[in-house]
């Protein structure tokens, strides 16, 4: 990880996935991938236009105001035709990682949110990172994501989400 910014590393995600520093230039795509508001069923709002997730990721890409926090943001990327499907990041302070993935609806019941987070999960603990998600109580997809990533829930409820946890290597 450098600086407060986006780290530089492709991280493989099996067979059929790669995770791939995310750039405004992926922004086009995305806004098509994560366009549809039932992404948004647990955690609010709706979808972002163009321009609000060129802007986001224009922040992204500059990094964590912070000192001391780091923004690892990729977007999952199919290796066969190169089709984006979906996201993963991880905020990255001190011995900690907060994670959280998204997938678009149309790629979704296939196995690569497990696979994208297995391999985040993964690529952090391999660096010594206690992780952590958060995980609204009635999404049992994004819960089965989670155990698959080898995160366990904590009991510990924050702002209506389930905290599920793994300690680093």
């Amino acid at each position: 990880m450098r600086g407060s910014s986006v780290v530089e590393a492709v991280i493989p995600a099996g067979e059929r996935l790669e995770l791939v520093p995310l750039e405004v230039s992926h922004a086009e795509e995305m806004a098509e991938v994560l366009g549809d508001p039932a992404l948004h069923r647990f955690i609010g709002g709706e979808p972002e236009s163009l321009e609000e997730l060129r802007a986001r990721y224009a922040r992204w890409e500059a990094g964590a105001p912070e000192p001391g926090t780091v923004w690892c943001n990729w977007v999952v990327r199919e290796q066969a035709g190169g089709r984006l499907v979906g996201t993963v990041q991880a905020t990255v302070i001190g011995d900690s990682a907060e994670v959280a993935w998204v997938v678009g609806t149309d790629w979704q019941g296939r196995g690569y949110a497990s696979e994208a987070a297995r391999a985040l999960v993964g690529w952090l603990r391999e660096r010594g990172r206690t992780v952590v998600a958060h995980v609204h109580p009635e999404h049992a997809a994004s819960a089965a994501v989670a155990r698959a990533a080898g995160l366990v829930p904590t009991g510990e409820v924050h702002d209506g989400e389930v905290r599920w946890e793994s300690r680093g290597a």
